[in-house]
């Protein structure tokens, strides 16, 4: 999808505080941050929302509930975070890319 935020941000094309990628995956984080350390994990590949997946992607959704921890631990999170899925614009969603809000406060 072309014209897309955040698919714009996988090919380089609109600037992203990057916080973890791979070939699958990037992670970078939210513009209007709602805590401390706040990013957004998403697929590189467009998925509109959680209403569109289906069997195909049951991989990927495993890769980024794997990875999300690993990037949140490396940003201070090791006492605990919390991630959410804002799913169709009924749900909160405003960026219609499948993409998991992980948020949390570094402990000291």
């Amino acid at each position: 999808m072309t014209d897309c935020l955040f698919c714009k941000i996988v090919r380089g094309e609109i600037p992203a505080k990057v916080v973890y990628e791979d070939d699958e995956l990037l992670a970078f984080n939210d513009i209007r941050p709602h805590a401390p350390v706040h990013f957004l994990l998403i697929p590189k590949r467009h998925i509109e929302s959680l209403l569109t997946v289906n069997e195909a992607d049951q991989a990927l959704l495993g890769k980024m509930l794997a990875t999300a921890p690993s990037i949140a631990k490396q940003l201070g999170l090791q006492a605990g975070f919390k991630m959410g899925v804002n799913t169709g614009a009924a749900g909160g969603q405003e960026v219609f890319h499948l993409h998991l809000h992980v948020l949390g406060t570094p402990q000291e």
